[in-house]
């Protein structure tokens, strides 16, 4: 059995990262300023994140045989990331297409084609034994299996829970720690305002964060209830900052840090990724994080 820190189970893809001067409209044709290529995927971002801040991770979840498929494996190799669970196959590798606007707001489109979803047989916790798993809900069918015996094996267990389908309905009330954006929150308690669906969702998972992206996120736990400002950085691409604000919330959980800490260091990481293009980028030493942690506490 293999110890490591976080184990990542979900979605892997490949994204093409185009900068445009506006979303096209109907019908229009525009010019990229610029492009990154790079692999993707809550899951595998997040993982990739907890590697780079120091820590072991491994990613579960489907890679093709395909072009992108390999480019993704090699990529996660070179990082760090224990790739001995990914499952491959001859079906595609999902792929997405990112348009990012100069303010670094993003549209994406995403493709899984035929691609089916993992069933719970690939995999089995008696092969590894991690200090905190990390859900991203993609893939629903394993993932319902694992956080049932991550429960009995008491390992604390996270949900980034982006938006409302199978996957997150079916883990929302089965994880230690709900780390959810903002339209999951509103579609999935038909609330408004987030400090009350925050704790509205305690009701379902005792540790609840609702992430509100430029405004920061609001927290709701047994100890109470909180708000976080952003970090102030200049935002060059969103893409990917939710990931990795995940990655590090669940190395934190694995290194045993105190809450509003680990809340405050991943809004930092999550902050860093927006000042460069593209999911995937090197995260800033560590002695960066921790001083633009230390700038927003002033500012809180």
């Amino acid at each position: 059995m293999r110890d490591i820190d976080v184990l990542c189970v979900g979605q892997a893809n490949y994204d093409l990262t185009l900068g445009v001067d506006h979303q096209p409209g109907l019908d229009e044709k525009t010019v990229a300023s610029w492009m990154v290529e790079c692999g993707g995927g809550p899951a595998a971002n997040a993982a990739l994140t907890v590697v780079r801040l120091g820590q072991r991770a491994a990613f579960l979840g489907y890679l093709g045989r395909d072009m992108w498929g390999e480019r993704h494996l090699q990529e996660l190799v070179c990082a760090g990331v224990i790739t001995d669970f990914v499952v491959r196959g001859d079906l595609p590798t999902p792929l997405s297409v990112v348009l990012v606007k100069p303010d670094g707001q993003r549209s994406v489109v995403n493709y899984r084609g035929s691609t089916p979803y993992l069933q719970p047989d690939v995999f089995d916790l008696d092969r590894v034994s991690p200090k905190v798993i990390l859900f991203d809900g993609h893939e629903p069918d394993l993932s319902f299996k694992l956080v049932r015996q991550a429960r009995q094996r008491r390992i604390p267990t996270v949900l980034d829970a982006g938006s409302v389908h199978r996957g997150t309905q079916g883990l929302v009330d089965q994880v230690d720690y709900l780390v959810c954006s903002e339209r999951f929150a509103n579609d999935f308690t038909g609330l408004v305002d987030e400090e009350q669906a925050a704790l509205k969702l305690t009701v379902l998972s005792p540790n609840v964060v609702v992430t509100l992206g430029g405004r920061g996120l609001v927290w709701a736990n047994p100890a109470g209830q909180g708000r976080l400002p952003a970090c102030s950085v200049i935002v060059e691409d969103t893409t990917g900052a939710g990931d990795a604000f995940h990655g590090a919330f669940a190395a934190c959980l694995a290194a045993g840090q105190p809450w509003l800490e680990s809340l405050r260091f991943a809004s930092a990481v999550a902050a860093i990724c927006c000042t460069k293009r593209g999911a995937r980028v090197e995260l800033a030493a560590y002695e960066d994080v921790t001083k633009l942690v230390k700038k927003s506490r002033m500012g809180e």
